[in-house]
């Protein structure tokens, strides 16, 4: 029985991400998640107190996916720290790209919404955009240490940097409908960590 519970929870989190990531937060009701995961209507307030503590867990799932896939592109031993970084860049433009440049990224799509909406959603976007951010700091400092990285700054400081700059080119290629923000986005990156062009022959992932 837990692991049925646990399942039909883990099933609510995925829908409400799936529409909530198309629609938004507020445009999304959670009867409506209800009915696209399968499960009964009285499931929800079983399993979240409120509408906002469902979308603080979702946001909490989606970061730890998304924290295990980075770790995934940076552990690969036998790449250089700037080709594991790139890596991870070519990956967040790929995955930019999609469906008319509106994106998988759910910090992206709700980031500007929730914010103003609920605190604890704030939060959790704010905890987990600080651990995507740590790793990439981390990753720049391991290739200070190899030589595949050169920057003018802190590491820290570079790190919040990129992904800013990152996460407001994704919104523009939204707006635009256009990859052209990415594309600029990309260059910058290249040219802020010193790594020349040939660092983008690398396969972005193996999955």
């Amino acid at each position: 029985m837990p692991a049925k519970q646990g399942d039909a929870r883990r099933k609510i989190l995925d829908t409400g991400r799936r529409i909530m990531s198309r629609k938004g937060f507020s445009a999304t009701g959670t009867s409506e998640i209800l009915t696209a995961a399968g499960v009964p209507k009285g499931s929800f307030y079983h399993y979240f107190g409120s509408k906002d503590a469902f979308g603080e867990a979702m946001m909490q799932a989606y970061f730890a996916d998304y924290i295990a896939e980075m770790e995934h592109i940076f552990a690969e031993p036998k790449r250089t720290a700037a080709d594991r970084l790139m890596a991870y860049w070519r990956d967040w433009h790929e995955t930019q790209s999609l469906d008319d440049c509106q994106g998988k990224c759910l910090a992206v799509k709700l980031g500007a919404e929730v914010a103003d909406l609920s605190e604890s959603m704030r939060l959790a976007l704010k905890d987990g955009t600080s651990e995507i951010i740590d790793r990439i700091e981390n990753t720049i400092a391991e290739g200070l240490k190899d030589g595949s990285i050169s920057i003018a700054g802190d590491s820290r400081d570079t790190a919040e940097l990129l992904y800013d700059m990152w996460l407001g080119a994704s919104v523009m290629a939204k707006i635009r409908r256009d990859i052209g923000p990415l594309d600029t986005t990309m260059k910058a990156t290249r040219h802020l960590l010193h790594i020349s062009t040939r660092r983008d022959e690398t396969p972005a992932t193996n999955r």
